[in-house]
């Protein structure tokens, strides 16, 4: 076969849920077609290099299952039977649905419900133009990174942090909690320059070792839940053996004589037996990064996402804290830069539409929701239509029993506006195609680094696809809302957003591609003063004072989380029944649900399985590749056994966020998985689940 003629390379940006944002260099083939994905080699971040799931987009862009027309429901519910008809008729059936149930129920009875399956803004949060334009129910997104920012926020006073390219300036490079090899392989490319240019060593922190620790000169590794005790046993080494910075806490944190005491029985051998390492893997560990000030924490969401996580996260935030290693380049500790971009968004989410805020429903609920629990609805109003764009929640959302259940109720209109058809897609009313990142203009925020990208349209789309801004749009009118900014292109709607927001050479946007945001390594670092009013970080956080405006609850009340850093006994308790603690780790083919229809990711993830400890499995009975059950009171799972040893005894990981049908029974593992909020403001706990584990 030829290979295609490319007519030119073009500069875009990865749309996906990451936090690389990467730089894209895309081959263009035709009007119609893209060849190779490539990273930007000029881009400082991205340094050319992507991960090989978007290196392969043109799976995505070009997959022969691409919803192409309007389809509407004529089987019954979940049966996948559509036809196809106009968008005219599809859009006036839908307004006219919602304008029947708004009179009958009332506005907030329809429920827009969206995420970050583009994290273009446009795409993205113009949905909440149309919802404060209707008084249409609120979403409340916890669902990934509202327990981790807590507990960073908690600390530093703002979601903000060294650079991470300074990663390659490090003598140890700490990765707590996250798997960059499969999720955002950028800090690999730092943090292994960093060992070839410096001779830093690189830990990795996690529950198994993965793809990210196998390159690792130090692998920790502990048991779910527990790294709020290895963080404290760092710290207690750290005073002991007078490894802290007493003049840099003096200056800097509220570090107190009360939280030296706190700290006095936090040793190594209690961590030992709570986190089931070894004290000598604890003590080299707190050696290496109190003998080396040029340490970099880089604190990832999947340790967080357990009921304790936000504690958690601010206890290993406060090593560096202790050490001073804030103060140097190359040292400190990042999370997300999300909190640094300054825009004013006030037109593009419609945010001046608002005559009174609506409830606010949690994402991470809408199972609970769906079935009229009042918890979840927090009014005596239903929810009986959805308008679903960049999700997946009947593969991606916990309790997916109820999530199916909900679903499937006979008066519940849904509308699915998607690029591929989902298992979400198949339980809709209606499906709508839409547009790929490459087929619309957009612009993207990157919270792992410190650009503005612009995504311009490189491609027309296939069929009759059409983007989500243009849906917003189409609606709004049927739907008797006038505003000048429905009216607008994407184009110039990311235009007016950029100018609004004080950044008005857009053309010089467009031309280089994205705009550096990049704060002075001094307040990167937080060499004037931490972001609190007094300037102190703080081993002791006021949770009141962490929450923000943007609508933030607390599902606890913050007296009964730990003063200082701690491990906080609050996770899902196993028992005799539920010996097991079960983490759904990221896959590498994989990103959330996206991928999993490409050719090639399934050919690398292969059949869903669950990786468990030899010894455990020998008592159970399984070999390696049987199929067997994991349950508990939300459900069971069918998947196959992998024996795999570099895991702490009573532990299971399942890896990825296959599609339910891959499952001999069709369902997939998020149905074990709390809906439960998370403490302080929310959250689910994907990675903090007692389950039982049996042969079939």
């Amino acid at each position: 076969m030829n290979k295609p003629v490319v007519r030119s390379v073009a500069r875009s940006v990865c749309p996906h849920d990451c936090p690389s944002t990467c730089a894209l260099d895309v081959e263009i083939i035709d009007d119609h077609t893209i060849g190779r994905v490539r990273g930007a080699k000029d881009d400082p971040y991205t340094a050319g290099v992507i991960c090989e799931k978007v290196a392969r987009y043109a799976e995505r862009v070009h997959n022969p299952d691409r919803v192409l027309y309007p389809l509407k429901r004529v089987g019954p519910k979940g049966s996948g039977q559509f036809e196809r008809v106009s968008w005219d008729e599809a859009l006036d059936d839908i307004a006219s649905r919602f304008l029947q149930i708004e009179e009958e129920f009332g506005a907030e009875a329809i429920w827009p419900y969206n995420y970050a399956g583009t994290m273009g803004h446009v795409m993205r949060d113009g949905l909440d133009r149309l919802r404060n334009a209707k008084g249409y129910s609120r979403q409340y997104g916890t669902i990934c990174s509202m327990i981790s920012w807590a507990g960073y926020v908690a600390g530093t006073g703002k979601l903000m942090g060294a650079n991470p390219e300074e990663m390659a300036l490090s003598d140890v490079v700490v990765i707590w909690g996250t798997n960059p090899v499969h999720t955002q392989v950028n800090v690999m490319t730092h943090a292994l320059r960093a060992r070839k240019e410096r001779g830093a060593k690189i830990v990795v922190v996690d529950v198994y070792k993965n793809a990210t620790m196998k390159q690792a000169d130090l692998g920790i590794v502990l048991r779910p839940g527990t790294d709020g005790a290895l963080a404290c046993a760092i710290m207690h080494i750290l005073l002991r053996d007078r490894l802290a910075d007493r003049e840099y806490m003096s200056k800097f944190t509220d570090f107190s004589d009360e939280f030296e005491s706190h700290l006095k029985d936090k040793t190594p051998e209690w961590a030992a037996g709570i986190t089931g390492l070894s004290v000598a893997q604890i003590e080299e560990f707190a050696k290496l990064v109190g003998q080396n000030k040029r340490t970099f924490f880089r604190l990832g969401y999947g340790f967080t996402r357990q009921r304790n996580g936000a504690v958690a996260m601010h206890a290993a935030l406060s090593i560096p804290a202790m050490t001073g290693a804030w103060l140097h380049e190359g040292g400190g500790a990042f999370h997300s830069n999300s909190g640094t971009w300054e825009l004013d968004k006030t037109d593009l989410e419609g945010k001046d539409l608002v005559d009174t805020p609506t409830r606010l429903l949690d994402m991470c609920e809408i199972g609970p929701a769906l079935l009229g629990e009042a918890a979840a609805l927090k009014s005596e109003t239903p929810v009986k239509a959805l308008l679903i764009q960049n999700t997946n929640p009947a593969v991606v959302a916990p309790e997916q029993a109820k999530v199916r259940k909900g679903f499937l109720r006979d008066d519940l209109f849904t509308v699915v506006h998607e690029q591929i058809m989902t298992e979400t897609a198949e339980l809709a009313d209606y499906v709508l195609p839409a547009t790929m990142f490459l087929e619309h203009n957009d612009y993207y925020t990157r919270g792992g680094h410190t650009r503005i990208l612009h995504g311009p349209k490189l491609i027309e789309a296939p069929g009759e696809a059409r983007s989500n801004h243009w849906l917003f749009a189409e609606l709004a009118k049927r739907l008797g809302v006038s505003s000048a900014f429905f009216e607008m292109s994407d184009n110039e709607l990311v235009e007016h957003t950029f100018k609004q927001s004080g950044m008005d050479d857009f053309e010089a946007f467009e031309r280089q591609g994205f705009v550096e945001k990049a704060r002075p390594t001094d307040d990167a670092h937080y060499r004037h003063g931490f972001a609190w009013p007094d300037g102190r970080f703080k081993f002791s956080p006021d949770w009141h004072a962490t929450r923000d405006t943007k609508g933030v609850e607390f599902v606890c009340d913050p007296q009964i989380m730990p003063k200082f850093p701690d491990h906080w006994e609050v996770n899902e308790p196993c028992d005799e029944t539920h010996p097991f603690r079960l983490t759904t780790s990221p896959a590498r083919g994989f990103l959330n649900t996206s991928f999993n229809e490409t050719t090639g990711s399934q050919k690398r993830e292969g059949s869903p399985k669950a990786l468990i400890h030899s010894a455990d499995a020998s008592r159970l009975g399984i070999t390696d590749g049987d199929q067997i059950q994991i349950g508990n009171k939300r459900g069971q799972v069918t998947l196959n056994a992998s024996l795999f040893d570099d895991i702490q005894q009573g532990v299971v990981i399942v890896e990825g966020l296959h599609q339910n049908r891959s499952h001999q029974d069709g369902i997939g593992i998020n149905t074990l998985i709390g809906s439960d909020p998370v403490p302080p403001f929310g959250g689910a706990a994907f990675h903090d689940c007692a389950v039982w584990v049996r042969g079939v």
